[in-house]
């Protein structure tokens, strides 16, 4: 295969294709499309339509076709309250009675009909992915894969309805959005030969190599079965008992540990599809492919204390900030690029098996191609219906891409497909509003549960004559998918997994060596935080003897803040591994658009000012949203979307303090817990103010104070020439100043590290 040529960097690509602007929405999450007025109506009238920024998906038969009708068509229609046929009904706040004080009558048919259907509104929940949020979108190819690919989504200026769901791997529906855990990055594409649905997640490498292992790992990572304890967590006994004697799974692990785990947001980290494709051309030639997507926002995290505050602050934070972020016309991006890979008998690439779910191909020994730019552009009309209802499976494939002999990959293979049956009641998943494809379907699969098909004619088999043969198969050139022919080595069966599938610490170490000494400070509490949950010493201890493997100096450190000796490593000291940079996600700039900025105001603060500031902020195409003693609005009425009580630095990027915030009446602890003494004696600022900015100092975020903000940051515990804060600067230079910072992240120099 001809090697290839020069390309851009992905992350220069990116950023070139995401254009900042100013809000379409500069307040979002209104619940409605209109304001409610104060008494309940009672005049008829007909539902209201859904918002600016949500979509349902296409109004398409079960088969396929264009049913011409708009996609709003399956919603409410009517007036009236009604029963599930129609039927207008009169009243629905009183069951019927014999008498007033007499019994509810069993032939109450509206009664048992409400009640019935009450009682049997869930689904089982997803076993792994239960948590998530989904959007709808579009695909542009690029043409730059139609070397490597026949896929006709794939050529250039096409164009492909996309439904994306990400999601946390390990907790409930209930559980919080900022877990330190494995996010699943899941992409439906209606194209035109059917469905593709890509399904990764935002790590590189799985925990497993063998996909029998799956409901170990699960079993492990869950709950204890005896406690249902703790949720959507891997900081207990079960989950680091299992990856300790499974080697296999510290690489995965050691991502988890680091930032990876906890994502600023779902627009703001990567997609990985994980295991290795084959790409077929029109030519009939093969390319082995991993797949990438690279976010126009760049890839950010959360600190540790972030997660956990947000975790009660705004469990829902992920979810909120991608359905924000699109309701404000700031739509999330990703360029979808291919690393790609002569198809060899031995399908290795520079000594790395591709077939090797835990191992990764560093970027700077294959670069990153793109082939696409995905904009997500709509947010669901339903939960129930859209996300919750979705069905992804690897096995989704379409002409010009297929599959591996990955042995994770192959138990996907069957595993997707098996789940569906339970979740949504039978075989015909395919046929719910949001999975059906785009292509003409004629597939001779009957009847089932939850049949909305009319099938007509009377063979529904192959072959026949009394329908005319119909349908017939697709011969050359007729786009049919057709699975590649791979040679096959004779072989024994047996149950043992390649020699290549032995080396587990390479890779765990290449990553540990390619952070920079700020990340390798966060995997080192992580460890050190999760292990101190494990109640059985014996497992930490087995825990170190890996981590051992694969740097003395992390060993070293959490072993220190166990308080236990650290051990040698059992080879001596680690491999020898060529750093990549391409994994750290600290030393790049990246677009700010959509980022929270929190003004904070007080009493005595220039309504013009912080009014001028709003709308800089806004123009930048940051989401600005005003603090303030109380919610009424500023003297010159602008609206206050947050009040000293209620506003939280976790769910701000910056800060911007306008004038000193004096305490509220409401700054007491009877009142409200986080008031208190602050630092200097300045009884002259509200605490929770304080509290807010020292936050938000600690969590190496820009902060910037337009005045004299002396007393505050004495306040506040902060360092006036401490690097990303701004202090008694220009009012028209604050905003450009704190994007600058922004476009960073986060002011990581701060805090000195000292794990080099």
């Amino acid at each position: 295969m001809d090697k290839p040529g020069p390309v851009k960097k992905i992350v220069e690509a990116v950023t070139d294709a995401v254009h900042g602007g100013r809000p379409t929405v500069e307040v979002p999450g209104a619940p409605g499309v209109e304001p409610p007025p104060v008494a309940e109506p009672t005049y008829p009238r007909a539902p209201l339509p859904p918002k600016a920024d949500q979509r349902a998906p296409v109004a398409l038969s079960p088969t396929g076709r264009d049913t011409g009708a708009p996609a709003d068509a399956a919603s409410q229609n009517g007036g009236y309250l009604t029963t599930a046929n129609g039927t207008r009904l009169p009243d629905s706040d009183h069951s019927l009675r014999a008498g007033p004080r007499g019994p509810v009558l069993l032939q109450d048919h509206h009664l048992r009909e409400k009640v019935m259907h009450f009682d049997h509104e869930r689904i089982p929940e997803r076993v792994v992915h239960a948590r998530g949020a989904a959007a709808h979108g579009v695909f542009r190819g690029y043409g730059t894969a139609t070397g490597v690919s026949k896929a006709a989504f794939l050529a250039e200026g096409v164009e492909t309805p996309v439904f994306v769901r990400f999601s946390t791997v390990l907790g409930s529906r209930g559980s919080a959005d900022t877990v330190r855990d494995t996010r699943g990055f899941a992409t439906k594409f209606y194209t035109t030969d059917g469905v593709f649905d890509l399904v990764g997640n935002n790590i590189p490498v799985f925990f497993i190599q063998d996909a029998i292992k799956f409901p170990d790992i699960i079993h492990a990572g869950k709950p204890h079965p005896d406690r249902e304890i703790p949720q959507a967590q891997s900081a207990h006994d079960t989950f680091w008992d299992f990856v300790s004697l499974h080697t296999e799974a510290t690489h995965h692990t050691l991502w988890n540990m680091s930032d990876r785990g906890i994502p600023r947001s779902y627009r703001m980290m990567e997609g990985f599809g994980v295991h290795t494709f084959r790409l077929v051309n029109a030519d009939g030639v093969t390319t082995l492919v991993k797949f990438h997507w690279k976010p126009g926002a760049g890839v950010h995290s959360l600190v540790w204390e972030e997660a956990q505050l947000l975790a009660g602050v705004d469990p829902d934070f992920h979810r909120r900030d991608l359905a924000d972020a699109i309701e404000t016309g700031n739509f999330p991006q990703w360029e979808l690029g291919i690393q790609t890979f002569p198809d060899t008998p031995e399908q290795t690439f520079e000594g790395i098996d591709l077939l090797d779910p835990t191992k990764l191909v560093p970027e700077e020994l294959a670069p990153v191609r793109p082939i696409g730019l995905m904009t997500l552009n709509a947010n669901p009309t339903n939960f129930f219906a859209e996300t919750e209802q979705v069905a992804f499976h690897v096995g989704h494939l379409v002409p010009g891409i297929d599959v591996t002999d990955d042995p994770l990959l192959a138990g996907r293979l069957f595993s997707y497909l098996d789940t569906q049956i339970s979740r949504l009641g039978g075989p015909n998943f395919a046929q719910i509003p949001i999975n059906r494809t785009h292509a003409p379907v004629n597939d001779m699969l009957r009847d089932g549960f939850h049949q909305d098909a009319v099938h007509s004619g009377v063979a529904p088999y192959k072959s026949n004559s009394l329908d005319g043969g119909c349908p017939f198969l697709a011969g050359p050139g007729e786009h049919a998918f057709i699975d590649f022919p791979t040679p096959i080595a004779a072989a024994a069966k047996v149950r043992e997994p390649p020699a290549s599938f032995a080396d587990h610490f390479s890779q765990p170490r290449l990553f540990w060596l390619s952070l920079s000494p700020v990340e390798r400070e966060h995997v080192i509490a992580a460890y050190t935080f999760e292990l101190s949950k494990v109640y059985e010493q014996t497992i930490r201890e087995r825990v170190l003897t890996v981590l051992a493997e694969v740097d003395d100096v992390l060993c070293q450190e959490v072993a220190a803040g166990l308080g236990l000796p650290a051990p040698q490593a059992a080879g001596g000291t680690g491999v020898e591994v060529a750093p990549s940079p391409a994994l750290s996600q600290v030393g790049q700039r990246w677009p700010t658009t959509g980022r929270v900025l929190g003004i904070v105001t007080g009493a005595a603060s220039d309504p013009s000012t912080v009014r001028q500031l709003r709308e800089a902020a806004l123009d930048a195409g940051l989401l600005p949203l005003v603090i303030a003693p109380t919610g009424a609005p500023l003297a010159d009425g602008l609206a206050v979307q947050r009040t000293y009580a209620a506003a939280r630095s976790v769910e701000f990027d910056a800060l911007l303090v306008v004038g000193a915030p004096a305490p509220g009446a409401d700054d007491r602890g009877a009142r409200d817990a986080k008031s208190g003494a602050v630092a200097g004696g300045q009884q002259t600022l509200d605490s929770r103010a304080a509290l807010l900015v020292n936050e938000a100092w600690r969590h190496a975020k820009p902060i910037a104070g337009l005045a004299d903000t002396r007393a505050l940051w004495v306040a506040a515990g902060v360092d006036p020439q401490a690097p990303g804060v701004i202090t008694a600067t220009e009012d028209a230079d604050a905003i450009p100043l704190l994007v600058d910072l922004l476009s960073v992240h986060r002011s990581w120099e701060r805090f000195p590290a000292s794990a080099n």
